[in-house]
């Protein structure tokens, strides 16, 4: 027999520790819990305020509670929530006109996450070699250290072994190579691949930007062998860079280009764009999802798209991504004993920790969240900045001022 559905839940006080209680234990939250926020401001249930420089893993790209967003979602809210897909709405076709329009795309395929619109890519990419070249033709080429999703296809591309093991067997023909190495590419890209997947700026794997020849022979490999190209944009698009799209940075264009995080600035919702050709091998029923391109996920999509992609708006990202980057060398030079370089590109940048603090930056992590700065991590030798794209000068220079006084805190207890 069912429990009895308790209607004061709504209002039942919870805390930390309510998710160790009635969670699934994937995450380690940090102990406190954050209840309302306002452009880069978060505030916890006690009331501290934190400069937030992670914007929900560059997802919340215009900030928390973006009135133009918020305006878009109540409207639509009052509108039409959701139909099934034996139904086309009105947002989802401007939404795909949209990113059409603004990319090298001609079709789009719209999902709930990063990791779906992965998966989708995937499969339309071994669909169209099974179709033209044959069944030999399934290989998948990936690089070490990246990250395109949980599911497990796109756990087992990614090619980070924590997140594979315990899961075993993986899916077959799978391949590896070395990220930013051409002659790791060339020796694993062959007549039997039919995809090549690659963030143009490694996010997870520690804000690794991709060197342009490795990037462009990877163009010509899949162009010589059949094999599409595959650019995971999940965290690198929605103008983080600077571009709309950072592919646009090294003017080498995709065959498949798979967009999610940003592009609904926290409402969930991922597009896979590709071109007339290819997409013509998914036919009715051949792939699918639920929610993918409802009304709402569509309109917020929509008007986050349209704000972003605007000159002004992009030339600023481009003015603060240089003023973090000199701000964090000068951080940098100040403490060559805990930081060696910093890396990236426009507002994604990764600070790598010196030898001497190698497996480490969970440490500084904690210690910015104490003074009251929201920072994350990539893997355990990088401090990861991803602040929202409407960050100000003043803001950057208050997140230097406490990140210096936390790292003097672990400097002085060392």
């Amino acid at each position: 027999m069912n429990a009895k559905v308790d209607t004061t839940a709504l209002n039942r006080p919870v805390t930390r520790q309510t998710f160790d209680e009635v969670l699934v234990p994937t995450y380690a939250p940090a102990a406190m819990v954050p209840v309302r926020g306002a452009g880069l401001d978060l505030w916890d249930q006690a009331g501290k305020h934190y400069l937030d420089f992670t914007s929900g893993i560059a997802v919340a790209a215009l900030g928390h509670c973006h009135p133009i967003v918020v305006e878009a979602l109540t409207r639509q809210a009052n509108t039409l929530w959701h139909l099934g897909n034996g139904y086309t709405n009105e947002p989802v076709l401007r939404l795909a006109l949209a990113l059409t329009e603004a990319t090298f795309a001609d079709r789009a395929f719209f999902c709930n996450s990063g990791a779906e619109a992965n998966e989708a890519a995937l499969k339309l990419a071994r669909k169209h070699a099974h179709a033209k070249f044959g069944p030999h033709k399934s290989r998948i080429i990936s690089c070490y250290q990246s990250f395109h999703g949980r599911t497990l296809f796109t756990v087992s591309v990614g090619g980070q072994s924590k997140y594979t093991e315990g899961f075993e067997p993986l899916p077959p023909m799978i391949n590896h190579i070395i990220y930013n190495d051409i002659e790791s590419a060339r020796a694993a890209i062959d007549d039997d691949v039919c995809a090549v997947i690659v963030e143009p700026l490694q996010g997870e794997g520690g804000v690794v930007p991709g060197n342009k020849a490795f990037l462009q022979e990877l163009r010509d490999l899949c162009t010589r062998t059949g094999a599409l190209l595959i650019f995971d944009e999940v965290q690198s698009g929605m103008g983080r860079t600077g571009e709309l799209f950072h592919y646009m940075s090294y003017g080498i264009t995709p065959d498949i280009l798979t967009s999610a995080k940003a592009l609904g600035n926290g409402f969930p919702v991922a597009a896979m764009l590709t071109t007339h050709e290819l997409a013509a091998t998914l036919g009715v029923g051949s792939h699918g999802t639920t929610y993918g391109g409802n009304p709402m996920a569509a309109t917020v999509a929509l008007t986050v798209l349209e704000t972003i992609n605007q000159p002004a708006f992009l030339a600023r990202v481009k003015e603060a991504g240089a003023k973090l980057r000199a701000t964090m060398e000068k951080l940098i030079g100040d403490y060559p004993q805990v930081f060696r370089e910093v890396r990236g590109a426009g507002l994604l940048l990764g600070l790598v920790v010196a030898d001497a603090w190698t497996g480490r930056s969970k440490d500084i992590q904690k210690a910015a969240e104490a003074n009251g700065m929201m920072v994350l991590i990539a893997g355990m030798d990088v401090v990861r900045l991803a602040p929202a794209l409407i960050v100000s000068d003043q803001q950057i220079a208050e997140a230097d001022r406490i990140l210096r006084l936390s790292l003097d805190g672990l400097l002085k207890a060392a």
